[in-house]
Order: structure tokens, then sequence, then C-alpha cells
């Protein structure tokens, strides 16, 4: 059974537009409605809450929903409530503005309570539609047709989704970072060191400027490459990165966080990945994350992570996907509290 947990209901948002895409999509599954975090919060607490969830906001135009703040607040409260369970995401906007924003938090929220996402986990619109005009026109559908269709895949995808069982890990870690100075890379070596013999890992560096940025080709071009495993910029992304993107089953991004995002060579590989994801289905990968901040921000990078890999590349989003720190001084992640359990257990996860 679906559970579908219903925010914003009660904000005096307009919910006719998804009143009747969500009646629609959901014709021929079985569902129970849970609306908001205190129907969330008591159908927890009584066992009512299946193990598929989707979490539907009718968001309003100023983009300030306080049930979802609600919601995101139990669920890093209760960071086990959501073990085995699979998710989706639905935002109904009215604006133009905080649709993704908001998706990603609500993401990461429950992620951290245990959800597993499976790839490209959410749909959202805008009030005009207008972020459905390539796929309408790709379709031969309207805009509308094009949200509806969507919708009714998410229900379809988060209730036929069964987790991946790694037997084999093979894993690909990508970094940009100094291995003399970086706390990120020498958390990554105390997570390795518990791996061990356990995986196949392989290890691909893109500092010092060797990943030329996505320069924008069209459709057309970047299909024609991607069908070759190539990019019509090459270099070390076609030479290393897309192989060994395409042999792994685990990718581990090293992301230290620089002015609360990730380094230009990791936003030049979410980008320039495009062209291999045009041809190749990523949706059997799995995704985590290691973000060091020197001061803060950790969420923030995590979110950028999840909205480039989880939403938009088709990578799984694992339980408890990212492991954040805070460290500034070199090798000062090792004075972080109990940081070799949380080392292991990041290895256990990865393994898993």
């Amino acid at each position: 059974m679906l559970t579908l947990v219903k925010l914003g209901w009660n904000n005096r948002t307009d919910t006719e537009r998804i009143d009747r895409i969500l009646a629609k999509a959901l014709v021929d599954t079985k569902y129970k409605v849970i609306k908001g975090a205190s129907g969330f919060s008591y159908a927890m607490e009584s066992g009512e809450m299946s193990d598929r969830i989707v979490f539907v906001m009718a968001m309003p135009e100023n983009g300030f929903c306080p049930e979802s703040q609600e919601l995101m607040g139990f669920l890093m409260d209760h960071p086990n409530c959501l073990e085995g369970v699979i998710g989706g995401v639905i935002i109904d906007g009215h604006s133009e503005l905080f649709t993704k924003s908001i998706a990603r938090k609500l993401i990461f929220s429950a992620n951290g309570a245990g959800c597993t996402f499976p790839g490209r986990p959410l749909v959202e619109a805008t009030g005009s539609l207008y972020n459905f005009n390539v796929i309408s026109k790709v379709r031969g559908i309207s805009n509308l047709e094009a949200y509806e269709s969507g919708v009714g895949d998410l229900i379809s995808k988060v209730m036929e989704f069964s987790p991946v069982a790694v037997t084999d890990p093979d894993i690909l870690v990508l970094h940009a970072s100094s291995r003399s100075a970086s706390n990120s890379l020498l958390l990554w070596e105390m997570i390795n060191k518990t791996i061990g013999d356990r995986a196949r890992v392989t290890e691909i560096s893109l500092r010092n400027g060797t990943v030329v940025d996505c320069r924008g080709c069209s459709y057309e071009t970047c299909s024609y490459f991607g069908e070759k495993g190539d990019c019509i910029y090459g270099g070390v992304m076609v030479d290393k990165v897309y192989p060994a993107i395409i042999k792994c089953n685990v990718l581990v991004l090293v992301c230290p966080n620089y002015n609360d995002a990730v380094s230009a060579n990791i936003t030049a590989f979410f980008n320039r990945l495009t062209a291999l994801f045009r041809t190749n289905d990523f949706s059997a990968k799995k995704v985590y994350a290691l973000v060091v901040s020197g001061y803060s921000g950790c969420d923030i990078v995590a979110e950028q992570i999840i909205g480039a890999m989880n939403c938009n590349k088709n990578f799984i989003l694992p339980p408890r996907f990212a492991l954040l720190e805070t460290a500034n001084d070199p090798e000062s992640i090792l004075q972080c509290e109990n940081i070799g359990r949380r080392a292991e257990g990041m290895a256990e996860r990865i393994l898993k």
C-alpha cells in the first residue's frame, strides 16, 4: 500500500490542479492519505505507515509551507523512523520559485531518517508549468499532460522499486582535493581502511583543471557523442571517468565545502555527465557523499549532490547517503567526536 503524505492543504492554497492529477494517477493504486506533520507523527507512532511513501506538497506562492517545516523537524528528531521506506516527492507550486529547493530539503531530511529514494524521485510543477516545456515538445503532449504523466510514472516507480543488493561492490571514488591538506580525503582514507579488500575501489582525481566544464552543446550533439560514450570536449572525463562510471555500481563523491557549494571540478563533472546519462541507465547505481565544511553548510552541499545525482542523473539515494563533518585545520577531522565509529558506519553502509 502507498502512503500519501499531503502537506499544505491547510494553508488556503489552491489545490484543484494537484487534486485532479492525483485522482487520475491513483486510480489503480491502493493508498491511504495522511495530512500534515501531526498526521504523519501519529501514523508513525501508531504503526500505520506503509513502506512506500510519496510526499505531496501544495506550495503557496510565497514558498513557505509551515507543515513541511514541521515535518522536516520531526524527521530530523527521529533519525530511524523511515528505515526500510521507499520514497518519492511531488511539489505543486504556484510561482516559478522554491519548488526544487524545498524538494531537496525534504529529500535530505527523509534520507537522514532512513528513507531510500530511487533515481529521479521528484516531480515538480511551477505555477506556469513552464518547466515541462522540453518534455512536452519531445512527447508531443501539453505541459499539463506531461505533468500528469510524470506523477503517474513516479507513483509506479515508488511502488515497484526494489532496493539493489550490491553483492560485488565496485566503488568509484571521485575527488578534486590535495591529499596533503585535505580533511575530506583523510576521511575517505579512514572509510577505505574499513572497506579493505571487501570491494574493488577505483579512485580518480579531478584536480588541477583537468575537467573542462560543459559548454552547453545542442541536444543532438550531446546525444550523438553520448551514444559513443564520448563528449566533444574529451579529456579525463572521456578517458577515465566515463568508463569508470559505466563499470561501477557505487559512486562515492568526496566533496569539501567550497563557498557553500561543491568544487568547480565536481560541478563540471555533474555537467559533463549529461552526455553519458543521455544514453546510459544509471538507475541501479548508488551514490554516497563525504562532505566536510571548514565552518558550516554541509547540508547545502549535500542537497546540491541530491539535486545533481539523484533528482537529475537517476542514481539511487540509499539511506543516510552523506557523511557530514566540520573540520578546518589540516588533520583536524581526526579530532571530530567519534569520527572513527562514524567512518566505520559509513563504510558498512557503502558495502551493504
